[in-house]
């Protein structure tokens, strides 16, 4: 198990003028092979409600414009570890691109997060 491939949503966001950088994750058996169906559609369905809640907290606003919602597949090892250091920085005022880079580092697979009108919640490589 301790191979096994955790899946992360997390969302840069802007919550009344201060970073915020939430984030909601499942372990998984093995690896998702492709687009990460309906296990990837719940973390988002799930943090996308969080975010809503928060709203009641100030403006919410995109840090990331389409970078800004992502689905990310890494081991849990360094999720637990290396994330949290990443995340703590940018809070703290790092630079978007460098979070950005960094989160493809950790990354095996990752996706944007986006919806088209009258579609479902749509998974797209992340480069």
């Amino acid at each position: 198990m301790a191979d096994a491939p955790y899946l992360v949503a997390l969302a840069l966001v802007e919550l009344d003028g201060k970073r915020a950088l939430p984030l909601t994750g499942k372990s998984q058996r093995e690896a998702s092979g492709g687009e990460p169906g309906e296990a990837g559609r719940t973390l988002a369905l799930e943090l996308l409600l969080r975010l809503w809640q928060r709203s009641d907290e100030g403006a919410l606003r995109r840090a990331a414009g389409e970078d800004s919602l992502l689905l990310l597949e890494m081991p849990l090892e360094v999720m637990s570890e290396r994330l949290p250091l990443i995340k703590a920085d940018w809070i703290a005022g790092g630079t978007t691109e460098e979070l950005l880079a960094n989160l493809k580092q950790l990354a095996q697979r990752r996706w944007r997060i986006g919806i088209v009108k009258y579609q479902p919640a749509a998974f797209t490589p992340w480069p």
